[in-house]
């Protein structure tokens, strides 16, 4: 089974330039705990609630400070047409528990998360257990 047919294709996305809160909003109302962080259609970034929470809130930066300053701007990815059962074994060796998706041609086309993986093998109860703690969402939106 290949990365497309497991990952979430709509994917929320946020800027360098936004702030901490719009991030903040949009992951909650999502339900979300990351977003890609793009420029002119360039992966650069990704911002999860620990990055606000840590490097955001914990070092004195405001709700207006933004997206930039506290993103984590060393992006591991995958391949949409790559296995899933290697890209799961890769998250496991890094300890990451979602990546972004991209196309050959380096586009952002989705996130597959544990969650996603988890649904897609959860034929004994570790994988059934992780869907539900891991639970992934159906959509995202753009800022």
């Amino acid at each position: 089974m290949k990365v497309c047919d497991a990952m979430t294709p709509d994917v929320q996305l946020c800027t360098p330039d936004d702030t901490l809160r719009d991030a903040a909003e949009a992951m909650a109302a999502l339900g979300v705990g990351l977003l890609p962080v793009t420029d002119s259609e360039r992966l650069v970034g990704m911002i999860t609630d620990r990055d606000i929470a840590l490097r955001g809130i914990g070092m004195g930066r405001g709700p207006d400070s933004r997206v930039g300053d506290v993103m984590t701007a060393e992006v591991k990815y995958c391949f949409e047409d790559q296995e899933l059962d290697d890209i799961a074994q890769n998250m496991g060796a890094i300890q990451v528990r979602r990546l972004p998706v991209l196309s050959r041609d380096k586009r952002l086309v989705g996130i597959i998360a544990l969650g996603d993986i988890a649904l897609i093998q959860a034929s004994d109860g570790t994988g059934m257990a992780l869907s539900q703690i891991s639970r992934p969402t159906t959509q995202h939106a753009q800022l």
